[in-house]
């Protein structure tokens, strides 16, 4: 039950956001951090990955998150899905505030800030099969080392 409540307030802050906000973001790019190919029910859960949040591009705001954060021009990851009947959680721990932004397999835009206190978390309880492209963004131009990105399917923040 905890699984489900977790999932579907995750679903309530996933907002899509209008196609013309993320414009500086371009999942056309090589993603910067590598990429990852899961199918429903992988092992280890969660999967992890470290990124150095923020970069050059100033975000609009819109999809639940404010305006103002830095993200970088290419995706930070890149994670090819093969959906199950499971929900597809990612959530971010970082030492300081970031947002996180994912353009999915039907090209619609998300973003999350605030998740747990100062991390994001976007959770898709009907994921598509596909790419995902995930950004991690600060609050200032400076970057946030040591933040890391957990794929789940467990629910967001449930290690």
């Amino acid at each position: 039950m905890k699984r489900f409540l977790t999932c579907a307030l995750a679903a309530a802050l996933a907002l899509p956001l209008v196609a013309t906000v993320a414009q500086a973001q371009n999942y056309n790019l090589r993603p910067s951090y590598g990429s990852v190919t899961l199918q429903a029910g992988f092992m280890p859960d969660p999967r992890t990955r470290s990124i150095r949040a923020g970069g050059d591009h100033q975000f609009t705001g819109g999809g639940g998150c404010p305006g103002g954060a830095w993200f970088a021009n290419a995706p930070d990851y890149r994670v090819h899905y093969r959906a199950g009947g499971y929900a597809l959680s990612f959530y971010v721990r970082a030492p300081g505030d970031t947002a996180m932004l994912i353009n999915d397999p039907s090209g619609t835009w998300f973003c999350n800030d605030d998740y747990q206190g100062l991390n994001p978390a976007l959770v898709f309880n009907n994921p598509r099969s596909g790419q995902y492209d995930v950004w991690l963004g600060t609050y200032n131009r400076a970057r946030v080392n040591n933040s890391v990105l957990y794929i789940t399917e467990l629910g967001a923040f449930s290690r």
